[in-house]
């Protein structure tokens, strides 16, 4: 009895399959996908300042000021979250956007203090507060 010895074929390279939430679009659609998250972050960013200038009665150049100053730290908030400082951020990109559950009590505060840029003052020390003991206990709660 002969036995021939075949040739090991060589395996066959296994191509590592890719989740469809991990694939990469092509190079336009993902210019359009990034064009429409801007203008809903935007859209968003813009309209919530006008809700509370208009409800506090800000005039004008406040109100520019308050679109600036959103803007702005939204700005700085996407770069912390995206980029990450020392443990700070998500390392992932994204934009950090304003909420809309901040309006009643923005505007609740601001008119109890005297509504206008008064208001609006008292509201920036509430928030620098909020953001200070926020941030001291997610720092406190981490492992």
């Amino acid at each position: 009895m002969t036995t021939e010895a075949t040739p090991a074929s060589p395996p066959a390279k296994k191509r590592k399959r890719v989740h469809p939430v991990d694939q990469v679009p092509p190079p336009g659609k993902i210019v359009a996908l990034g064009a429409q998250h801007v203008v809903a972050f935007y859209a968003g960013a813009v309209l919530v300042p006008l809700l509370i200038a208009r409800a506090i009665k800000l005039d004008s150049d406040a109100l520019t000021m308050l679109i600036t100053a959103d803007l702005f730290t939204c700005g700085i908030a996407s770069l912390l979250q995206s980029v990450g400082i020392w443990k700070i951020g998500v390392r992932l990109p994204l934009l950090q956007g304003i909420t809309f559950a901040t309006l009643a009590p923005v505007i609740q505060i601001a008119n109890q203090h005297g509504g206008g840029r008064v208001g609006l003052q008292t509201v920036y020390g509430a928030v620098i507060a909020a953001g200070v003991f926020t941030f001291l206990i997610a720092r406190s709660s981490r492992s």
